[in-house]
């Protein structure tokens, strides 16, 4: 895996390990990624029931997007991405679930096209961002938020093409808004960082802007050349 003689000499057998165990699943999630075109990733909480309203509205969000001819992407596991799931696989549309083994919670949800699971988070987290073409969170926990404060970061850093990035559930996200605005007036962000998201309770919104984004071929991939255009 690695040729570097010099790297190789400074690292344990147990580095080695893990790090071509590391290797392994973001190569396998890259991989699939290559499988399939650009769609909207949905993140959201694994542990609301499907009868909750932004379950509902992540199933409606689901079937639009399949109606409209878009690959609805998600963690693959229970809660909102169930209802993203279910309401695209009812209708036909293509699901892709990226999932992850844990002690509790994760199991694939029976609406999925196709399935990987990952065993590394960080693995996972690079398929989901790669895979594309719109972000949309609904309310989640600290998994939600830690992949939500990556995707703002990177956006905000230039490290990753700008996408739309939409977060549902007004109610919910109103503290995350005030703590935005709270670092706006320490200038721990600047005041266009407040722009790289968008809070909604419209999913037809965030339907439109796919609609606009259109579909990318199989064969395309928004990274294929960003680094090396982010260096010029």
């Amino acid at each position: 895996m690695f040729n570097d003689k010099e790297l190789l000499k400074k690292l344990s057998i147990a580095d080695l390990e893990r790090a071509n165990a590391y290797a392994k699943d973001l190569g396998q999630g890259l991989q699939i990624v290559r499988s399939f075109p650009s769609g909207v990733t949905v993140f959201g909480s694994a542990r609301l029931p499907q009868d909750h309203k932004y379950c509902k509205m992540a199933f409606k969000l689901g079937h639009l997007l399949a109606e409209n001819g878009h690959a609805v992407i998600t963690g693959g596991g229970p809660g909102i991405m169930e209802a993203a799931s279910h309401g695209a696989y009812e209708i036909g549309g293509r699901v892709i679930g990226l999932n992850i083994t844990l002690t509790h919670e994760q199991f694939p949800n029976p609406y999925l096209t196709d399935c990987l699971t990952f065993e590394y988070f960080f693995a996972r987290k690079v398929a989901l961002a790669m895979s594309a073409k719109v972000f949309v969170f609904f309310p989640g926990g600290f998994g939600t938020m830690d992949e939500l404060s990556e995707i703002l970061c990177l956006t905000q850093e230039q490290k990753m093409p700008k996408m739309p990035i939409f977060l549902v559930g007004k109610d919910y996200w109103k503290g995350f808004d005030r703590i935005i605005k709270k670092m706006i007036d320490l200038k721990l962000v600047a005041p266009k960082d407040a722009k790289i998201f968008k809070v909604t309770n419209d999913v037809t919104e965030i339907v439109k802007m796919a609609n606009k984004i259109g579909h990318p071929k199989i064969s395309e991939n928004y990274y294929d050349g960003f680094h090396e255009a982010s260096k010029l």
